[in-house]
């Protein structure tokens, strides 16, 4: 097995990250990816391209469990889901092409960038959101083909996503689910859909083109499972729509700090 840690003991936390980012990801609507590559890259010290294809094997069984749980719950909306989720794979193909010709340094600073690009574009569309609730406008719902091809943008710029950095790709998803008007719950289960689509595909780019370290699946997965199936299980529990701008604000500023951490 190769260490990359100093400290071989740290892998014995792998699977207690794992439980607590399989929660999150699960009642949040994510996979974990984007979690999973700066504690591996930082605080593990594992080369990013290791890290991104590792990040897409230890999401993917998250993002399936936590999918099971939100279509038994009526969470997931299939047909917007598959728009989404069909672009998706176009994009996780392109994705792990870029991943193969960057370096670990100018992969993390993309990632950084991108993280904070993203979460600025939330805070954004959610201040103009609380904006327009509050003078009392109401957003069109989209129907037909605008729909299609808003999805379909969100969803290839999702697998792009995906694909490079090894992460769930669900900031674009949510930015997407949330200007066709969907419910916070539909958002959440069917954004968790589309991102086990597009890690299953650009994990299937990866075994040609990336390095996966099974050691750290292994550690990582014997935690996420569990964390995914309590997330939904306590995601059934509460009612999320008066919260759905604390979700967005608080998800974009965790981005933000990661963007910052992994520049840094």
């Amino acid at each position: 097995m190769i260490i990359y840690s100093p400290f071989e003991c740290a892998y014995l936390w792998l699977p207690l990250i794992g439980f607590v980012i399989g929660f999150l990801s699960s009642a949040t609507g994510g996979g974990g990816g984007f979690f999973f590559l700066p504690v591996l890259t930082l605080f593990f010290g594992i080369p990013a391209q290791v890290a991104v294809a590792t990040s897409l094997a230890a999401t993917l069984p998250v993002c399936l469990a936590g999918s099971v749980g939100h279509y038994r719950r009526g969470n997931i909306d299939l047909r917007v889901g598959l728009i989404f989720a069909l672009a998706g794979v176009a994009g996780a193909m392109s994705g792990a092409g870029i991943t193969s010709v960057l370096n670990s340094r100018q992969l993390k600073n993309s990632f950084g960038i991108y993280s904070i690009v993203i979460a600025t574009h939330m805070l954004l569309s959610n201040w103009k959101k609380r904006k327009r609730e509050a003078n009392g406008i109401e957003m069109t719902e989209l129907t037909g083909f605008r729909k299609i091809t808003k999805g379909s943008f969100y969803g290839f710029v999702a697998g792009v996503i995906t694909a490079t950095f090894g992460t769930s790709g669900s900031a674009p998803v949510f930015a997407g689910l949330f200007e066709m008007q969907l419910s916070v719950k539909l958002v959440l289960g069917t954004s968790i859909m589309i991102v086990f689509v597009n890690t299953f595909s650009a994990l299937g780019a990866h075994f040609l083109v990336g390095e996966i370290d099974l050691t750290l699946v292994l550690f990582l997965t014997t935690g996420t499972i569990a964390g995914a199936l309590l997330g939904t299980k306590f995601l059934s529990g509460i009612s999320l729509d008066k919260a759905e701008s604390g979700i967005r604000k608080w998800y974009a500023l965790g981005m933000i700090v990661f963007g910052l951490l992994m520049l840094l």
